[in-house]
């Protein structure tokens, strides 16, 4: 490799590396905004693992299950009203 290549492919990382981190900072700042919000989601629409017999996202058994969740705006997780009760920042034990 000639000098001018290695140049050239040390600042085209630098930038691919600059403009990877950009991105990465709005999508942390979003996320900082949001807290876990359990008992809210309906069937299926859960953000992520929902306990036993779940792998990720979209596997709730059931609508308003306790131990599945959903990212709701930081603060507002326990104002949110559903036939259980409010939403819980913890998981909730529903009876059977």
């Amino acid at each position: 490799m000639t000098t001018k290549t290695v140049t050239i492919s040390l600042a085209l990382a630098g930038a691919l590396a600059t403009a990877l981190a950009s991105l990465s900072v709005p999508v942390a700042a979003e996320e900082a905004a949001k807290e876990k919000c359990f008992g809210v989601s309906l069937k299926g629409a859960n953000d992520c693992a929902a306990g036993p017999g779940t792998t990720c996202a979209a596997t709730s058994k059931t609508d308003y299950q306790g131990n599945s969740w959903r990212l709701v705006p930081k603060g507002t997780c326990i104002t949110i009203d559903t036939p259980f009760g409010p939403g819980s920042l913890e998981p909730i034990k529903r009876p059977s």
